[in-house]
């Protein structure tokens, strides 16, 4: 019997990218990457959990910050290599820069602009390891 995992299209690293999106308003949080345990763990606990490729580690969204990530629902698109997961975002901070979400930075007029204010000032946020 074949797991709903083998129906993901893995890439040659073992991953497949995530669109976070917020279901309450449906704007786009986050990009990341999991793998096939950080899947399986986001679907058994409702918390959102990611695959780090800079450290090589599993995280959970909001370990930290506080910020985490309630699962509302979880989808494969039509070639099955990308996910998309709603979720309930805690705090209204989605980005390690203290701000709402990632997708910060505007292109206009070929240079790039802070298009989104910090919230939170992160070194409040996160631990110093």
């Amino acid at each position: 019997m074949s797991s709903w995992l083998d129906d993901i299209s893995w890439n040659e690293k073992g991953l497949v990218p995530v669109i976070t999106q917020e279901i309450s308003t449906g704007k786009v949080l986050m990009f990341a990457w999991m793998n096939r345990q950080a899947l399986e763990i986001t679907a058994d606990t409702g918390y959102v959990v990611y695959w780090s490729r800079s450290r090589s580690c599993l995280w959970r969204k909001g370990e930290q910050s506080g910020h985490e990530q309630i699962v509302k629902s979880i989808f494969l698109d039509c070639d099955s290599d990308t996910l998309l997961i709603q979720v309930e975002q805690k705090g209204g901070i989605a980005c390690h820069t203290g701000r709402y979400h990632c997708f910060f930075k505007q292109l206009e007029h070929k240079n790039w602009k802070v298009a989104a204010p910090i919230l939170k000032d992160p070194n409040t946020i996160y631990y110093k390891n």
